[in-house]
């Protein structure tokens, strides 16, 4: 069983850096045809896909990109999500997910309520 769990903090001021951590368990983030996944959702709003990391690989949503990164840390099984130039529309519950080769995303973490503002 994959678990995934979220932490950071949940207030973050405009114009900074929004870093979030997923510690995962229960599978290795080096695993072969796995992806790591950041996904959010604005309060009454859908969900919007972010970027991914797989191996050292990284691909962002187009929208997000100028502004996101995704790294892992192999040693502590975690891969980090940064956003910056943060405003109030980045305001939103963030989740970390995972999904293989197939792009049917099987486990997530319980997702974690970020909110910008001064």
């Amino acid at each position: 069983q994959v678990q995934l769990q979220e932490s950071g903090p949940g207030l973050v001021k405009p114009s900074q850096t929004l870093s979030l951590t997923c510690t995962v368990s229960g599978e290795s983030i080096t695993s072969n045809g796995r992806y790591w996944t950041w996904i959010r959702q604005p309060p009454g709003k859908g969900l919007e896909w972010m970027g991914r990391i797989r191996n050292s690989d990284t691909y962002f949503s187009p929208s997000l990109k100028s502004r996101t990164s995704i790294s892992r840390d192999t040693s502590k099984n975690q891969f980090t999500l940064q956003l910056s130039s943060v405003s109030p529309e980045d305001t939103a519950v963030y989740y970390c997910a995972t999904y293989g080769a197939l792009g049917a995303i099987d486990y997530w973490g319980k997702g974690t309520l970020v909110t910008v503002s001064s």
